[in-house]
């Protein structure tokens, strides 16, 4: 059985969040139309990518006055994925002035009882503000994580960390 693909030409919710501890979160992409909430499980490089990307269309687009920033950009209960993120495109619809997200199930993720079934796909059409914000909460989420090493810039765990600047003889605590 094939996995659902979904529109979202005017989302009124577009964010990114994480579940558990630092270098063990799980990322997620959340969307919301017509009060129904969709989760997609991904990589914390997906939601890094997609944060650079839209920074950059945003920078290239011509001058538009952005509306106030969503504020509340949390995860909605309940997270529950529809499948995972495989990989991600970006366009920008000129006559809407909306930048278009378009996120590609991860190859695999669709059931094997079906070998010809496409590949489910989202597509959310984001206002600047939307964009706007989801850049700045990508920055956040990227900057909770694990803080690195002041020697060798791994990042840390809660128990240490083995530093190979030392020759791993010395566990290192910043």
């Amino acid at each position: 059985m094939k996995n659902p693909s979904f529109q979202f030409p005017e989302p009124d919710h577009f964010t990114a969040g994480t579940v558990g501890d630092p270098g063990e979160r799980t990322f997620f992409l959340q969307g919301r139309s017509d009060g129904a909430v969709t989760t997609f499980k991904c990589e914390k490089e997906h939601v890094r990518a997609l944060g650079e990307s839209l920074e950059r269309v945003l920078g290239q687009l011509p001058f538009a006055p952005i509306d106030p920033l969503p504020e509340d950009l949390e995860l909605l209960v309940p997270i529950e994925p529809e499948w995972v993120v495989g990989s991600m495109g970006l366009a920008f619809d000129e006559e809407r002035d909306r930048i278009v997200i378009i996120l590609e199930e991860l190859e695999g993720e669709a059931s094997d009882e079906d070998d010809d079934a496409e590949t489910a796909q989202a597509r959310l059409s984001l206002t600047r503000a939307q964009a706007a914000a989801f850049i700045n909460r990508s920055h956040q989420l990227l900057e909770a994580g694990r803080p690195p090493c002041i020697l060798c810039q791994r990042p840390l765990d809660s128990r240490g960390h083995t530093c190979p600047a030392t020759n791993g003889h010395t566990p290192r605590h910043n």
